[in-house]
């Protein structure tokens, strides 16, 4: 679990894994133990007032993602039915 003081600190520390590692909101709220809704909110609305360059690179991953959310699904379907092949 993330406890830390305050939200502004939180959101730019989330922003930064985000960016840095070009993570998926998902892989985000594992890492630190928060929900993707927690995650979420403090790249999208707290960032915003605390540190708006950060918030602008973070909302360029997020796009990026949203993107290419289509294709991560698909390919984890794909990966489900060929398990399912292999094990019988």
């Amino acid at each position: 679990m993330m406890y830390i003081s305050g939200n502004k600190e939180r959101c730019v520390i989330i922003a930064t894994y985000l960016i840095e590692n070009k993570a998926t909101v998902r892989a985000v709220a594992a890492h630190f133990g928060i929900s993707k809704s927690t995650v979420h909110k403090d790249v999208t609305q707290t960032l915003k007032r605390v540190n708006k360059t950060l918030y602008y690179q973070a909302k360029q991953i997020l796009a990026i993602n949203k993107q290419e959310r289509h294709l991560r699904g698909g390919e984890a379907t794909r990966q489900k039915y060929i398990n399912i092949k292999t094990v019988k």
